[in-house]
């Protein structure tokens, strides 16, 4: 291509205003050209690096998208699972394989199109470089050469001037009759040694035009050829370049499509995963409270009182009807404020759970006994290889000191010790619980007011949560308001005692109504547990209060109504 514009122009080189090769290969704009090509190759690496930093920062803002919003898991109790949030969590997942996907396609990007073309474009410029400065020398020389045959053009030209001259003086003073004959001979010499100098001029500028000729034949058709033929290989190697660049730029993100369109595959099979019904059950499970609701509230008949005779209007039935009216007035108060929307008092959370409602504690207790046991299970299997290191180290002496592995035994023993205590204690609450669901039927039973009164352990204000920090145990609702015959017939007279107890834990007794004890303080029972978790005791110096029954050891009197003895 370089060639054929080359002979095209051909004559222009003739010219004597285009006087060296640097201005013709202007006149071809072949310098503009080259140096426009590299430009363009250095333009689409500076595009090529923008698109790395793109996909870079495209993949670090996923990867953060995904840090924030994937689970914490703070606590050792698993919140319930459910499938809407499990299918979230493998989209996040799928997310940050997407962005690992993106953070390939920068690296294949930066080495497989940027790094080579910034190499290339470095070594296109030293090529180019190095065949212009052939052709300048190429050009330098060719001046060169016309030059010494100019010089000789112009050194002959003087000679056959000058011999010209000689010749015309010696024809001059051969007519003149009056110039001598020395004269004549002194300018006849002159004549032939200008001739002479003339003839060997005209052989040496014959010799330098040949030479000459033959430099600018081998500078057209062989030098400058061969140079304009690497400058259009060069060219065509940087197009060549460009191509497999623009194939390996599509290349890069096209390897990891099917990774790509695994992970969107992946999300697409996490939002059918999710199961509405499933999840609905998760909650039903999570939050059942193993409440029974109240029963039927009776009919209170007030017109007795007016038309009552005097035999049934004894003090005593009075005081009955006024009990009866505040248990009813107590259960309705109870009633009013619904476990869900209840107030949910604040307080710590308890070691044996007995904040929550039944079926709750029961699975916390069931789940801490199962983590407990696995603890047990790992300290005893620890202390198997210990006796077994022990007895090998007693048969060979040179293995080990059988002395040096009694402190780890004795520790291992000891948390052997502890998790069976802890499990035990746990066992017995969940038997307590158990027991208490399993025979609330007969015992709500037993009296107007369990007939009347909720199942199962209320907090102080009638509601219950299952968080642990928000809720504390409390005792049943005072009787904080009376009607008019309570005020009438009421009894200032204390309740007789009808067993002891014996604190078995220390309680803070912080909410209104319950009394507080210190572990192994001895109170009188005054009101047996109702089936609300909760006994009526009293000290010696007549306070009075509620506490919670498994917190204590019972034993009531034997001739007292419906005394039971807890063992």
């Amino acid at each position: 291509m370089f060639i054929v514009v080359l002979f095209t122009i051909a004559k222009v080189w003739k010219q004597p205003k285009c006087s060296s090769v640097d201005e013709w290969i202007k006149k071809l704009c072949l310098d503009k050209h080259t140096q426009w090509g590299i430009d363009f190759l250095e333009r689409y690496a500076k595009f090529v690096k923008e698109r790395i930093e793109i996909e870079q920062n495209y993949a670090k803002q996923l990867r953060n998208l995904v840090k924030k919003y994937c689970p914490k898991r703070s606590s050792k109790d698993e919140e319930p699972r459910f499938t809407s949030c499990i299918a979230f969590f493998n989209i996040l997942n799928e997310l940050n394989d997407y962005a690992g996907q993106r953070e390939v396609v920068a690296e294949e990007m930066a080495h497989r199109v940027y790094g080579e073309l910034m190499r290339y474009a470095h070594d296109l410029k030293t090529e180019r470089k190095m065949h212009l400065q052939e052709g300048r020398k190429a050009q330098q020389y060719l001046d060169m050469c016309w030059k010494q045959m100019d010089n000789s053009k112009k050194k002959f030209e003087r000679e056959c001037r000058e011999a010209e001259k000689a010749q015309q003086s010696y024809e001059r003073l051969d007519n003149d009759t009056n110039a001598t004959k020395a004269d004549v001979e002194k300018a006849k010499q002159q004549l032939n040694l200008r001739t002479h100098m003339a003839d060997e001029n005209k052989n040496e500028y014959a010799a330098q035009l040949q030479n000459f000729n033959g430099e600018q034949h081998k500078h057209f058709y062989v030098v400058i050829p061969q140079i304009y033929k690497q400058l259009q290989e060069m060219d065509e190697r940087r197009t060549i370049k460009l191509s497999e660049c623009y194939r390996g730029f599509a290349d890069s993100e096209r390897k990891v499509i099917p990774i790509i369109s695994k992970c969107l595959e992946g999300m697409i099979l996490a939002a059918k995963s999710v199961d509405e019904r499933r999840d609905s059950q998760m909650v039903v499970d999570s939050f059942k409270s193993g409440f029974e609701p109240p029963g039927d509230f009776p009919f209170e008949d007030y017109s007795q009182h007016i038309y009552r005779t005097i035999s049934d209007g004894t003090i005593s039935a009075s005081k009955q009807e006024s009990g009866k009216v505040d248990a009813k007035t107590t259960v309705g108060k109870a009633k009013g404020k619904l476990w869900l929307f209840g107030k949910k008092p604040k307080g710590p959370a308890l070691e044996d759970f007995s904040h929550l409602p039944p079926e709750q504690r029961r699975k916390k207790l069931q789940q801490r006994i199962d983590e407990l046991n696995r603890e047990l299970q790992k300290e005893s299997d620890q202390k198997d290889a210990l006796n077994k290191m022990k007895d090998v180290y007693e048969k060979n002496p040179q293995m080990g000191d059988p002395g040096s592995l009694q402190p780890k035994l004795a520790e291992t023993m000891n948390n052997i010790d502890r998790l069976r205590m802890e499990i035990h204690k746990n066992e017995a609450w969940l038997s307590e619980v158990e027991g208490k669901t399993g025979g609330r039927g007969d015992r709500r039973h037993s009296s107007d007011i369990n007939h009347l009164v909720t199942q199962g352990r209320e907090s102080p204000e009638g509601s219950y949560t299952d968080d642990a920090n928000q809720e504390v145990r409390g005792p049943p609702q005072q009787h904080g308001h009376h009607n008019e015959f309570d005020d009438e017939f009421e009894d200032d007279d204390p309740l007789p005692a009808i067993g002891h107890c014996k604190a078995i834990y220390p309680f803070d007794g912080h909410n209104e109504g319950t009394l507080a004890m210190k572990e192994g303080e001895v109170l009188y029972i005054i009101e047996e547990d109702k089936g609300d978790g909760w006994t009526r005791a009293r000290r010696q110096n007549g306070e009075e209060g509620y506490v919670p029954t498994s917190y204590i050891d019972v034993t009531l009197e034997k001739n007292s109504k419906g005394a039971v003895t807890y063992i």
